[in-house]
């Protein structure tokens, strides 16, 4: 006797939401495809209808490709994300097996919400009356996989802009991202140099420049020159777990991680099994830029190692640069398959460098992890890091 599994039919997300979720993706390819884009496209979509893909395809493309570039890379992302079972190669397992919504279907969808928002209050549409399985309500990632809970980056019907879990970004929270980035570096108290600088109002009067200026005065020292103690901000290292248990908060970190990498000029750094800095490629976000992070980022699955990366950053990638007034930020679950007691030894070392140490978790209370909460007292701060109110909360406490 054979017994079923029941299946729990997952929260659908409406054709519009889809058409959201292919600019994201088309986004993160490089082009700039905004709200006017997007609006376009789904006039677009609703003049040729679901049967007529081929020159809804050549639409969209004109509507979005702007260079020769954007042009060619087209049909691959446009695959990706509406035919992924056409690709090879490219597998991403999710632990949920649930049928996807075609091009075709969303089209469809569009038609028949567009017809019941034209209907009077009470007419029940052609959606409400067909019963819908969790099949149909089903939908696609951007990556062409089965669409997932909230907990695993898929779409919600709740979408405040800080209450995302960063695994889909429209241009308004890159922008408010970015500002809080800016504010955020803005409070972190400056480290004094031995170098000094002109300043009208400085302390110390700047003698090889009064001399100077007093040339055309006929020798006169009638402008003098002051200059004060030369500050500079502190140097910021950001250290992100990308192992099998930070995947779905791996987005939101990398993107955090980016946007410090601009404002800051900070230091970036991925680990999972082993440590890699990805500093070069935080400036840049192409295509190309991406296959690299997904390259070096390729330890999802395996144990984390985090004490082990702790000891190659503090011992190579920054003994030169770490000193009094240093930032360490580190973005992880704090699960770590290394001994127990190696964190907080290699935690001591980064302290004893100078460096203040901030946590970053992704849970509301400090991970319940042995290895973080026998090293608690090394680290200066923990901070709850899920979505971009998390990190507007906090802005006041990183200074």
């Amino acid at each position: 006797m054979s017994t079923s599994v029941p299946v729990t039919a997952q929260p659908a997300t409406t054709p519009t939401e889809r058409l959201v979720d292919f600019a994201a993706l088309l986004r993160e390819h490089g082009l700039s495809v905004g709200v006017a884009e997007q609006q376009s496209m789904l006039q677009a979509a609703l003049y040729f209808g679901p049967l007529r893909e081929r020159p809804l395809q050549a639409a969209w493309r004109a509507i979005a490709c702007h260079s020769q570039r954007e042009w060619q890379l087209w049909p691959d992302v446009y695959e990706r994300f509406w035919h992924p079972d056409k690709l090879r190669g490219g597998v991403k397992v999710s632990g949920q097996t649930r049928p996807s919504r075609s091009l075709r279907q969303t089209v469809q969808a569009m038609h028949e919400q567009m017809e019941a928002a034209q209907q009077p209050a009470g007419v029940p549409s052609k959606n409400q009356l067909a019963p819908q399985s969790a099949g149909e309500v089903a939908s696609l990632g951007p990556d062409g996989d089965a669409g997932t809970p909230r907990a695993q980056g898929g779409a919600s019907r709740t979408d405040p802009l800080h209450q995302r879990d960063g695994q889909m970004w429209m241009p308004q929270d890159l922008s408010a991202l970015q500002s809080l980035a800016r504010q955020i570096t803005a409070r972190l108290s400056p480290r004094d140099t031995r170098r000094w600088q002109v300043s009208p109002r400085g302390q110390r009067l700047d003698l090889r420049q009064t001399l100077r200026r007093s040339v055309g005065w006929g020798g006169e020292l009638l402008q003098p020159a002051w200059k004060v103690k030369r500050v500079e901000p502190p140097r910021l290292f950001i250290l992100a777990d990308v192992s099998r248990s930070m995947e779905s908060h791996a987005a939101l970190f990398l993107r955090v991680a980016r946007a410090f990498a601009v404002e800051a000029s900070a230091r970036v750094f991925v680990f999972h099994t082993r440590l890699a800095e990805v500093t070069p490629y935080m400036h840049r976000d192409t295509p190309a830029v991406q296959e690299k992070v997904n390259a070096v980022t390729a330890g999802f699955g395996g144990g984390t190692r985090i004490a082990a990366s702790l000891h190659e950053f503090a011992r190579h990638h920054a003994r030169a640069q770490l000193s009094s007034g240093s930032r360490v930020w580190v973005f992880s679950d704090g699960f770590d398959t290394d001994e127990a007691d190696l964190l907080g030894a290699a935690l001591k070392e980064v302290r004893a460098r100078g460096a203040r140490i901030t946590w970053f978790h992704p849970t509301r209370e400090v991970p319940a992890a042995g290895a973080l909460q026998r090293a608690r007292s090394h680290v200066d701060r923990f901070v709850p890091l899920a979505s971009l109110a998390d990190l507007a909360a906090a802005r006041h406490l990183l200074h």
